[in-house]
């Protein structure tokens, strides 16, 4: 993971690939979305928190 921006109900992650995810409460679940967002702003584990738990609840692909 490179960089992500957080909304109120959603997260955005871009990978060092180049390639942008949008995760939201409708795709994901508000726990899931929750901890993302708490695992971002620590700066660790979000990228194994997603392969664990969040491969495929992404919204949609952005690039």
């Amino acid at each position: 993971m490179s960089s992500y921006e957080c909304s109120a109900v959603s997260i955005t992650v871009c990978f060092h690939d180049g390639s942008a995810y949008l995760y939201t409460y409708e795709s994901a679940g508000a726990a899931i979305i929750d901890q993302m967002k708490q695992l971002a702003y620590a700066g660790q584990g979000l990228n194994s928190f997603i392969n664990r738990h969040a491969r495929k609840l992404y919204e949609r692909k952005l690039r």
